[in-house]
């Protein structure tokens, strides 16, 4: 079965930094692109950053230059580095893996509370 767990979520001051990770109970290699959502009360889930296989990477506009999004192939552990955070970063933050195996299947983590405060 197909898990993906997050963790690393917390409340941090406007500019400072926290590290999301996400592992995955089967080979992160196996995913065809990884990705970082949030949710904001409110509002709609927003993609935020996502990787592929290929180690391309996309990222919202909201957060350019200031998120990055890697891997650890050894680990099956997905991360996402937020620096300067904001408080409209506030969200709850999933986890998402995307298999292609004769039909594009997503799996989803849990999510993970991010609280900037002002």
């Amino acid at each position: 079965q197909v898990q993906l767990v997050e963790s690393g979520g917390g409340l941090v001051q406007a500019g400072g930094s926290l590290r999301l990770s996400c592992e995955t109970s089967v080979s992160i290699r196996s995913f065809a692109v990884m990705s970082w959502y949030r949710q904001a009360p409110g509002k709609q889930r927003e993609l935020v950053a996502a990787l592929t296989g290929a180690d391309t990477t996309n990222f919202a506009d909201s957060v350019k230059g200031r998120f990055t999004i890697s891997r650890d192939n050894a680990k099956n552990t997905l991360y996402l580095q937020m620096n300067s955070l904001k408080p409209e970063d506030t969200a709850v933050y999933y986890c998402k893996g995307q298999l292609i195996l004769r039909g594009v299947y997503d799996y989803w983590g849990q999510g993970t509370q991010v609280t900037v405060s002002s």
